[in-house]
């Protein structure tokens, strides 16, 4: 299986997934820090890749992703942002109201 064909199916079967330095416990900079808090704070669970244990997904995701930089938010399957956006969105309520939503979906399901 292609590197391209295995981040596919990570973003298609992770509904809230992050692509980051390290781990959630224990980030590897102070981007995929923020990223990773914030989404703890919105209190649903997710995915996470730590890029930097596998090379082959941090010099493969931009060019699937059409995204350049970590960490990566994605959500149902849909490239959210990094940090930055993220942010943004935490702080107006959006990324917990995104999160949220995902989460009811698979509960319907």
């Amino acid at each position: 299986m292609s590197i391209e064909v295995t981040i596919k199916d990570q973003i298609a079967n992770n509904p809230i997934l992050i692509y980051m330095k390290g781990n959630p416990n224990q980030p590897q900079c102070g981007f995929s820090a923020r990223a990773s808090q914030m989404l703890m704070a919105c209190g649903q669970k997710f995915a996470y890749v730590d890029i930097l244990g596998n090379p082959e997904i941090r010099a493969n995701l931009p060019k699937v992703s059409d995204w350049p930089t970590f960490p990566q938010l994605f959500v149902d399957g849909e490239l959210v942002g990094g940090c930055d956006i993220m942010s943004e969105m935490f702080e107006s309520g959006e990324l917990k109201t995104l999160l949220d939503a995902s989460a009811a979906k698979r509960e319907q399901a």
